[in-house]
């Protein structure tokens, strides 16, 4: 095989990331309220609910742990976003 017969480009393929990446703080409170009722559907036992309720927790809390994460990291960078914004504010001139 010549090296003429192989195309390889120099760009690398798009990964768009995770599916939960570009929700924000709404999509993520309604991740959390999503899971709970979930939880609430295998907790009751509601029709479509499997045999084994842990089979029914695991996905429901699986969901509520990424909604979870998703709020904690946009609190803390709006948090560090403030704190940067204010020593900004707060520093003094110097000529």
């Amino acid at each position: 095989m010549a090296d003429t017969d192989v195309e390889q480009g120099g760009e690398r393929g798009y990964d768009p990331g995770p599916w939960w990446a570009g929700l924000g703080t709404w999509g993520a409170v309604a991740l959390i309220v999503f899971g709970g009722l979930a939880a609430a559907w295998v907790f009751f036992r509601l029709p479509g609910t499997p045999q084994e309720p842990a089979s029914g927790y695991y996905p429901a809390a699986k969901v509520i742990a990424i909604g979870l994460v998703i709020v904690g990291c946009t609190l803390l960078g709006r948090r560090r976003t403030r704190a940067a914004a204010t020593e900004e504010t707060n520093e003094p001139e110097r000529a």
